[in-house]
């Protein structure tokens, strides 16, 4: 069983890396506007969307990943995570500019908000083709940041590509008071439960 992240994302990419999982990567070319605003439904809406684009590559042989699809037994992962606050701005996404993520950073600080992670799994080329979906939470508290402390992480850069505008293992690790959940799942793809899930399907 061939297993295919259907995400660009460096930090997925580590994170299957680091628990010892063999895969391709096809990049997802899935439409992600919603007008969902519940964060589960949404990262699990959108994480399908995902998979199913990358799947109709694969088998289609679009993605140059095998030269002959039709004989290939695909398992591909779709992921999509986003950062929530119930009492504030609601879903928030990737920033847009610098300001958004100011907007953003300035509304998390000193408080807490939740991460969401949706995991569709998609198995292709058995009798009865298999779909495996959750949803994964984790909550994340943030101490006090200054407008100088946010404006001096921003300029790090590495707010711009991330949910929330933030990163919990890079720069901004020093502003986490804590987590309640798995952490993985912060940075991006919750670990155990997807090694669980791929367990029981027997591509791992």
């Amino acid at each position: 069983m061939r297993i295919v992240l259907a995400s660009g994302s460096p930090r997925r990419k580590e994170i299957l890396d680091q628990i010892g999982i063999k895969y391709d990567v096809c990049v997802s070319s899935a439409d992600e506007h919603t007008i969902e605003k519940d964060p589960k439904k949404m990262v699990m809406l959108l994480s399908e969307r995902k998979a199913m684009s990358v799947l109709k590559k694969l088998e289609s042989g679009e993605s140059g990943i095998c030269d002959h699809p039709e004989e290939e037994t695909f398992c591909v992962i779709g992921c999509d995570t986003v950062v929530y606050q119930e009492n504030g701005n609601g879903i928030l996404g990737k920033p847009r500019s610098e300001a958004e993520a100011f907007e953003m950073l300035n509304a998390l600080q000193g408080g807490f908000h939740e991460v969401y992670s949706g995991v569709t799994i998609l198995v292709s080329g058995l009798k009865t083709p298999v779909k495996r979906s959750f949803w994964e939470r984790t909550v994340v508290h943030f101490s006090q940041m200054t407008d100088e402390e946010i404006l001096e992480y921003i300029k790090t850069g590495d707010p711009m590509d991330k949910a929330g505008g933030y990163g919990i293992q890079g720069f901004c690790a020093r502003y986490i008071e804590g987590i309640e959940g798995d952490y993985l799942n912060v940075v991006g793809l919750p670990a155990r439960h997807l090694y669980s899930e791929l367990k029981s399907l027997g591509a791992v």
